[in-house]
């Protein structure tokens, strides 16, 4: 049986990957992202999906390794993960009232024959207009610090989305008809 590894710490990703139905093992990656708010995100979270899977890949040879990683893009900029809650509050009245793009890059790989497959998916986020008291209440019942944007769709979305079009598990962090897809090229059938 071919063993899949998520090169991941993400607990959203492990949760949508286990809604597939495929067994898989988590193994965090020991590697340094490329954050440069200024590189294309696409570029960026394709080149960080396939740093984690390729480093997994290289010390599991034998097993299927899928990487992921997500950004939220909005004038011309990454929003990553807020170092703090300060940097938190300026993402959320960034993106408050106004749309914006999160995208998602997949990497699997397996070292032993050379097995190297990508993809990716973007989506877009309308948020509603954010008051001070909206972003305080938000921060109060979400933990946001490592959520790319600082925020995240599963939790009180009533309180900041106005509506999102595209898929909802992309945006969570782990676009599961595209990772079913690519699962499948692998002969891995969930």
């Amino acid at each position: 049986m071919t063993r899949l590894i998520l090169a991941s710490a993400s607990p959203r990703r492990r949760e949508l990957l286990g809604q597939l139905g495929v067994r898989f093992d988590v193994i965090t990656a020991d590697v340094v992202e490329h954050e440069d708010v200024t590189t294309d995100p696409r570029v960026m979270v394709s080149r960080n999906a396939a740093l984690k899977a390729d480093w997994v890949a290289a010390r599991h040879p034998d097993a299927i390794v899928l990487g992921a990683d997500t950004t939220v893009f909005i004038d011309g900029h990454s929003l990553n993960k807020p170092r703090d809650g300060v940097e938190a509050r300026v993402m959320l009245r960034r993106l408050s009232g106004r749309t914006h793009t999160v995208h998602t890059g997949l990497a699997v790989r397996r070292s032993r024959d050379g097995l190297a497959l990508e993809a990716g998916e973007s989506s877009e986020v309308r948020f509603k207009d954010l008051d001070e008291a909206v972003i305080e209440a938000y921060l109060a019942r979400v933990h946001t610090l490592d959520k790319a944007g600082g925020y995240a769709i599963q939790e009180h979305p009533e309180l900041i989305i106005d509506g999102y079009t595209g898929s909802l598990s992309n945006i969570v962090g782990l676009p599961l008809e595209t990772t079913k897809q690519i699962l499948t090229r692998c002969g891995l059938t969930p």
